[in-house]
C-alpha cells in the first residue's frame, strides 16, 4: 500500500520553532514522494474523527510533532487501529521517543519516519486513560499539575517547579495489591512505567521494556530529605539513575518490581499524572497493560 502520512502540530508551540519544523516536513516529505497533510492538535484532545479519516483516505502514517502528552492523547484513540505512529519529540522531556531511541534532531526524526520501521509496544490503563508511558502520583505529579500552571514552559521552569516542591515534599500513604501481595507503604512517590524514562534522559525504571508485557512499579519511601536529595543528585550526576541499590538508594527505601496488572489504593488523595499532563486523582487506581497497542515507527528498542 503506498503510504501517506498525517503530521499532527501544536498551533502554540514557539512561531520560529514551528515555521522551520513546517518547512522541513514539507521539503523532505515530498523529497520522498509520499502524500501528507499537516493537521493541528486541538485543546480538548479529540481525535475520534481519524479514525473515519484513515479508513476513507487510506492514511498509513500518523506522525504526532509533539511530547508525550500529545502523544499519548493521538495514539490512545487509534488503539488497535491499522496504522503506523510516528513522533518528532517537541516536548519538554519526550521520554517515550527517546525510550523508543528516536532522536530529538527534526531531520533524524524525519528520516526514521520515512525508512518505514514500525514495532508494536506496550500500553496501559489506569482507571480506563490510556497512558503511552509514564504515570505517577505524588512528588512528580505535583509538579507536573504546578508547572502547567506556569506562563512560561520549558526545562528551567520544570527545574524550578520541582525545587519548590521538594521543600514542600512530604509523603503520602497508599496501599499496593499486586501478584496476591498487599503493600502498605508511605511514600514521597510512586511511579508507573512502561518506559524506562522520565524524560531528558532521566531513567527511572531501568529494567522496564516498552514490549515484554509488564509495567515496572517504583515506589520511592518516606526517607530524610537530605537522603533523597543525595541520591537523585548522585544519579543525574552519574547521567542516569542506574539502578535502585546501596549506591543510590537504600534498599529498604525503594520497591520496585514488575507486574501486568495491580490496584492502588491512594489513601491521602495523592496527585496524579499522565504522560506528564496533570489529571484528576482517585482513591483508588486500577492499573493494567495493553499488550501491543499501537505500532510506533522506530529506530530500535
Amino acid at each position: 500500500m503506498k503510504r501517506r502520512i498525517i503530521y499532527f502540530i501544536n498551533p502554540i508551540s514557539g512561531t520560529s520553532v514551528k515555521s522551520a519544523l513546517i518547512i522541513k516536513i514539507e521539503e523532505k516529505t515530498t523529497l520522498q514522494g509520499i502524500p501528507f497533510e499537516i493537521l493541528y492538535t486541538n485543546a480538548e484532545g479529540n481525535y475520534q474523527f481519524l479514525k473515519e479519516k484513515i479508513l476513507r483516505e487510506q492514511i498509513t502514517d500518523i506522525v504526532i510533532c509533539g511530547g508525550d502528552g500529545t502523544v499519548s492523547k493521538i495514539a490512545g484513540s487509534l488503539l488497535k487501529e491499522n496504522v503506523n505512529i510516528g513522533i518528532i519529540p517537541m516536548g519538554s522531556g519526550n521520554g517515550l521517543a527517546l525510550a523508543a531511541k528516536i532522536p530529538t534532531k527534526i531531520e533524524s526524526a524525519l528520516d526514521i519516519i520515512f525508512k518505514g520501521n514500525a514495532s508494536s509496544i506496550d500500553s496501559f490503563t489506569i482507571n480506563g486513560n490510556f497512558s503511552c508511558m509514564l504515570c505517577g502520583l505524588g512528588f512528580d505529579a505535583q509538579v507536573a499539575h504546578d508547572f502547567s500552571k506556569q506562563s512560561s514552559r520549558g526545562l528551567l521552569t520544570y527545574i524550578k517547579q520541582t525545587i519548590i516542591n521538594f521543600i514542600r515534599m512530604r509523603p503520602w500513604n497508599f496501599e499496593i495489591n499486586y501478584g496476591g501481595q498487599s503493600v502498605h507503604t508511605s511514600a514521597f512517590f510512586i511511579s508507573i512505567a512502561n518506559s524506562n524514562q522520565f524524560g531528558n534522559q532521566f531513567t527511572i525504571a531501568p529494567k522496564a521494556s516498552l514490549t515484554d508485557g509488564l509495567l515496572d512499579i517504583v515506589v520511592v519511601k518516606k526517607m530524610p530529605k537530605y537522603r533523597f536529595l543525595w541520591s537523585v543528585l548522585k544519579q543525574v550526576l552519574n547521567g542516569k539513575l542506574k539502578d535502585y541499590d546501596e549506591s543510590s538508594f537504600h534498599k529498604e527505601e525503594v520497591l520496585y518490581f514488575q507486574t501486568n496488572r495491580l490496584t492502588i489504593k491512594n489513601i491521602d488523595a495523592a496527585p496524579l499524572h499522565i504522560d506528564g499532563d496533570p489529571w484528576n486523582t482517585s482513591s483508588e487506581f486500577k492499573i493494567e497493560v495493553i499488550p501491543n497497542a499501537f505500532k510506533l515507527l522506530l529506530a530500535g528498542i
